[in-house]
């Protein structure tokens, strides 16, 4: 965890502070964004292993900024942080693909172990996906380094587009996104307006790996969002 990057949008003064001498406690790396403007700046400008997002900011809001975020290719974590009254956008922000949220007043302890959860999630899939490690989605098995799927022991036959088009939504299990934001990762950009493709990529993919394609269970639909990679009870996890 030593050296993590994180980024913290917050423009409560007291509260930025708090987060950040905690954060520094784990031997994160810490950058503070006071405002809106700033928070997209600073999200954009580099690699962060964690963006703290506040809602209500100076400035465009949290969900404005997560929206940027998950049109960038490189996924990154984000933690909402969000008040009592506004559940909306608390459901809002986590179809857009956030990774988790705690309200205000928040206890420190709790947000700390939240943190430290995003952390070794996403390490456990890094070294997944960097040691070539095949990765578990209930009966769904994908060998990386292979390119290679079984649905159950059954092989299937993927084309490249289809595979990585997978691959992508394992690498970032639960996170909604945008037909326009899978062509920017999938396809690379200079693919706007060709949103059908997509659908089209989806309906083929499922009917490969879903029991049945008409009531898809793990490449799933978010109604005027996208699509999402539902994981099973049983999570990601390497054979």
């Amino acid at each position: 965890m030593a050296g993590r990057k994180v980024l913290v949008v917050e423009d409560e003064h007291d509260i930025a502070e708090l987060l950040a001498l905690h954060l520094r406690d784990l031997d994160c790396e810490v950058t503070v964004a006071a405002d809106g403007h700033e928070g997209i700046r600073q999200a954009l400008a580099q690699e962060w292993d964690l963006v703290m997002l506040d809602i209500c900011l100076p400035g465009p809001d949290g969900l404005s900024i997560l929206r940027k975020l998950r049109r960038e290719s490189r996924y990154v974590p984000v933690l909402m942080l969000t008040s009592k009254s506004s559940e909306l956008d608390r459901v809002l922000g986590l179809e857009l693909g956030a990774d988790d949220y705690v309200t205000k007043p928040f206890s420190i302890s709790e947000l700390m172990a939240r943190v430290k959860a995003i952390f070794r999630r996403v390490e456990s899939l890094e070294k997944k996906i960097a040691g070539g490690d095949s990765l578990n989605i209930g009966s769904l098995k994908i060998n990386v380094s292979g390119r290679q799927v079984r649905v159950g022991e059954e092989p299937t036959t993927l084309t490249a587009r289809e595979f990585d088009l997978l691959l992508h939504f394992a690498k970032h299990p639960g996170c909604v996104f945008s037909r326009a934001q899978l062509l920017d990762s999938v396809w690379g950009y200079g693919h706007d307006g060709y949103e059908h493709t997509v659908n089209s990529h989806i309906n083929r993919l499922r009917a490969k790996i879903e029991p049945d394609p008409a009531s898809p269970e793990l490449i799933q639909t978010v109604w005027g969002v996208g699509y999402k990679l539902q994981t099973p009870s049983a999570a990601l996890h390497a054979v």
